[in-house]
């Protein structure tokens, strides 16, 4: 193994250590398998931007140009800041019922993060999409956050006007929708942070933020008929901006007939596929295939990176740690002792899932392509932390859902009718 690839091992320990330590002397009841899942998953994300690292610094080199810089090191950095902000939200929140009382203020906050990237002199374009900040040499994606605090008012506003949204007063298409003045403030904010995400041309981020606005709904109100209404939403607003926006049509195009331009707007996925072929069942072995090929694959493709040097088999290990993962973090929303950890934590989860799910449709070609990064895989340091962040709220929430109840000591006038009873 590479002395510096050592390096990085050795480092990720280090802070993988210190947050075990962190969780054992803060949160001592929180689920076990949390942070080791999210540690193995950050740490293959790791090898696997090295190894391309590697491969670009090789053909830097065969070219005459510069080396370019390591993006594992950079990684690494925020894998730093990450684990930090991680040890910080247990050292800061000693109960996650604390969040509730800032659900309005979630949601200010998060709709102006998602406003940030529109303004002039400090929102960035890149690839066609204005979802960055640049402060000074660093870029910085506030959609990450954002969604932090979106979940924080859902579940917030979820767990005060549930059995309201519940309540059936009209009834639209077959859909029966409560009033309005319950509603309204769901509807306010779901169309705000959809309709800065458009302008944004961030469709990956829009379809997260629809699917969690619905999944969750159905979570806290357990009717079926909001599924229904989200669907029906889904397809009309699918219509809608294929005939409405040219970079969703092109999408949709590239999604359909991919092999009609392989060189031109198709080369991503057909790269991508190509990759995933070459893999096989066991892979080409890491550092033997030729992920490099396919545009942005530290980022975007890193799946397709992984299915090609680990083939099928790995694939599968991967999702499996995900599902894992996923199965940990609802099973925390099912045993938390109050309404808003419920669902905190279920949204929490439901994010995980949706984005997993967008990256490895969208690879594999089972949905169009959104440019979503794969949770902790994907080299991105908002990602890598805002995901950290969210392992943080999990392991406070399923502290307390396994910490032991306190006994119940008995009151003064039970302590005297035993005292006479003797």
């Amino acid at each position: 193994m590479p002395t510096d690839l050592w390096l990085v091992v050795g480092v990720c320990s280090a802070l993988f250590l210190t947050a075990h330590l962190a969780v054992r002397k803060l949160a001592p009841y929180a689920d076990p398998l949390l942070l080791p899942l999210a540690a193995f998953l950050n740490l293959i994300g790791l090898v696997l931007i090295h190894r391309l690292d590697l491969a670009d610094a090789a053909r830097a080199e065969r070219a005459g140009r510069a080396i370019p810089r390591a993006d594992a090191i950079a990684q690494l950095t925020w894998t730093a800041v990450g684990i930090i902000l991680f040890v910080a939200v247990l050292v800061l929140l000693r109960d996650h019922r604390i969040l509730q009382r800032f659900t309005y203020t979630a949601l200010v906050l998060g709709v102006t993060l998602l406003i940030l990237p529109l303004l002039p002199f400090i929102g960035t374009s890149i690839n066609g999409a204005r979802l960055w900040l640049r402060l000074g040499p660093l870029s910085f994606q506030p959609a990450e956050m954002a969604k932090l605090c979106l979940i924080v008012f859902l579940a917030g506003y979820l767990v005060v006007k549930r059995d309201a949204l519940a309540t059936a007063r009209s009834r639209v298409l077959g859909v029966d929708l409560p009033r309005g003045r319950d509603l309204g403030p769901l509807l306010i904010a779901w169309v705000a942070s959809m309709g800065v995400l458009v302008f944004q041309r961030d469709l990956g981020t829009a379809l997260l933020f629809f699917g969690l606005f619905i999944l969750l709904l159905y979570v806290a109100t357990e009717r079926r008929s909001w599924l229904l209404l989200g669907s029906i939403l889904f397809v009309a607003g699918a219509g809608l901006a294929y005939f409405a926006f040219g970079h969703v049509q092109q999408r949709f195009d590239v999604w359909l007939y991919p092999f009609s331009d392989p060189n031109g707007t198709a080369f991503q996925i057909v790269q991508s596929l190509f990759g995933l072929a070459a893999g096989g069942v066991l892979g080409t072995g890491l550092g033997l295939g030729n992920p490099q090929f396919v545009p942005f694959a530290k980022t975007d493709f890193i799946m397709a990176t992984a299915g090609e040097e680990l083939g099928l088999a790995g694939l599968i290990v991967i999702l499996m740690i995900y599902a894992v993962l996923a199965q940990r973090g609802f099973r925390i929303a099912v045993s938390a002792r109050d309404a808003f950890g419920t669902l905190l934590a279920g949204g929490l989860s439901i994010v995980i899932v949706l984005q997993v799910f967008i990256v490895v449709g969208g690879v594999t070609r089972l949905i169009p392509l959104t440019g979503l990064t794969t949770p902790f895989l994907s080299y991105g340091g908002s990602s890598l932390v805002a995901n950290w962040i969210i392992i943080a709220l999990l392991v406070r929430i399923s502290d307390g859902a396994r910490k032991p109840a306190p006994p119940v000591r008995p009151s003064r006038d039970e302590a005297l009718t035993q005292v006479v009873q003797l």
